[in-house]
């Protein structure tokens, strides 16, 4: 089990949104390079960013305030938002990033990331609405099951998939474990659970189930819901 502490970029600053809504963003930080040095400081060894103005617009907008990030911090990031296309997940692996995220292109173009899952590092990312595939910063919801498109990267060589309850994003009201056991049953490939945590009893019981590898930490952090040196500490031994 692995804990992501993760970052939400927007217009520069460090964010969380409500359930994915843009209009919903509240800052933490201005700062959000020093937001990742304080998460290394706490025991991170990974980082998770979003950058969600680029999901929307389809295009990395944030690389300049990732590479201020990610060039100071020495931690393990990978990215996400707006990467839809092989230049793109160079241009973030050639700054240092360790793994790229595909969300929306994972969707619409499956052989795509497999493709790409043969030659570089990649994660799946896969967001639901009532167990179906969210896409575009969310914007859209597709007809097809999170669970089915899954199966589709089952042996393709994908580093994780990263699946988000987009119900429970930046609620605090607990992380759905069974959403995220079923995207791992029907993948077989390590799964990241993400949207809703908001204890450390939401990280033990998705470490109980033996079959999520990791869990990303944004709001119960920045909302002094969960100790982040404790639970890299204790949790992870």
């Amino acid at each position: 089990m692995e804990i992501f502490p993760a970052i939400d970029l927007k217009e520069g600053c460090a964010v969380r949104l409500f359930k994915g809504e843009m209009s919903s963003a509240k800052i933490y930080s201005n700062e959000p390079e020093i937001l990742a040095k304080n998460f290394r400081d706490l025991g991170a060894k990974w980082l998770h960013i979003v950058d969600l103005d680029g999901a929307f617009a389809g295009e990395p907008v944030n690389f300049e305030v990732i590479k201020k990030i990610v060039n100071s911090s020495n931690l393990n990031v990978q990215i996400g938002g707006g990467i839809r296309d092989e230049e793109r997940i160079k241009r973030y692996l050639d700054l240092g990033v360790k793994r790229v995220i595909l969300g929306s292109i994972a969707l619409k173009d499956p052989k795509f990331v497999a493709n790409m899952a043969k030659l570089y590092p990649i994660v799946v990312g896969i967001d639901a609405k009532d167990g179906y595939v969210a896409t575009e910063g969310w914007a859209n919801v597709s007809n097809i099951k999170a669970t089915e498109l899954a199966k589709k990267f089952a042996d393709v060589g994908v580093e994780a998939i990263i699946c988000t309850d987009i119900s429970k994003d930046g609620t605090l009201s607990g992380v759905n474990v069974d959403f995220t056991l079923d995207i791992a049953n029907a993948s077989g490939v390590e799964t990241i659970a993400s949207g809703g945590v908001s204890c450390v009893d939401d990280i033990i019981k998705l470490k109980n189930s033996k079959k999520i590898s990791g869990v990303i930490v944004g709001k119960a952090f920045y909302e002094g819901k969960i100790d982040l040196k404790s639970a890299f500490e204790n949790i992870l031994k």
